[in-house]
């Protein structure tokens, strides 16, 4: 299985909500500045945000995806579980090895019901080698869009670098494909 791409103007007004997310992140040099956006269906058939994240919002080491999915199971709304058609949008590949030890975001995400989930970029390798978010993701069945715009791969990695010494021009195979 492999990823597939769309250009829909909805999930690019998503990814875009998404990497606003990411423009609230704590620049580091340490670490990307990642934004993620959860949506669910509604009565009417449109899509409604239903929770947020960036990276560093909450306390800790904290991922975009890792603080979205931890304040929508705050929510007493979804206690029962989540909406048949929940997507994930994600400015980044969701990492699938976490340096400081903590459970990696795909498998948080492998957690739950969501069987959608949006990219903007493949994770780059300027702290960890070989990231493996995307492949154990389609290994498991879940479908990975990978969302195009003009410009939107090179803003993705433009805030998510923000702190990082310069890594010169963005690579062109930097974006998922």
């Amino acid at each position: 299985m492999a990823t597939t791409s769309t250009t829909e103007p909805e999930h690019v007004r998503c990814m875009r909500l998404a990497l606003d997310e990411a423009s609230k992140c704590e620049p580091t040099s340490t670490a990307f500045c990642v934004g993620c956006l959860i949506t669910a269906p509604s009565s009417d058939g449109s899509y409604s945000t239903i929770a947020t994240g960036y990276s560093r919002e909450l306390e800790g080491n904290t991922h975009a995806e890792q603080n979205a999915l931890t304040k929508l199971a705050s929510t007493s709304s979804y206690s029962s579980g989540l909406p048949p058609s929940t997507r994930l949008y994600t400015t980044m590949e969701p990492c699938s090895l976490r340096l400081s030890g903590n459970l990696p975001c795909v498998d948080r995400i492998l957690q739950t019901s969501i069987q959608q989930i949006y990219v903007a970029v493949l994770e780059p390798d300027d702290f960890v080698q070989d990231v493996q978010g995307v492949q154990k993701l389609l290994n498991t069945g879940r479908q990975v869009i990978v969302v195009e715009d003009p410009g939107l791969k090179e803003d993705c990695l433009r805030v998510a670098r923000r702190g990082h010494l310069s890594k010169g021009p963005v690579e062109p195979g930097a974006a998922a494909k």
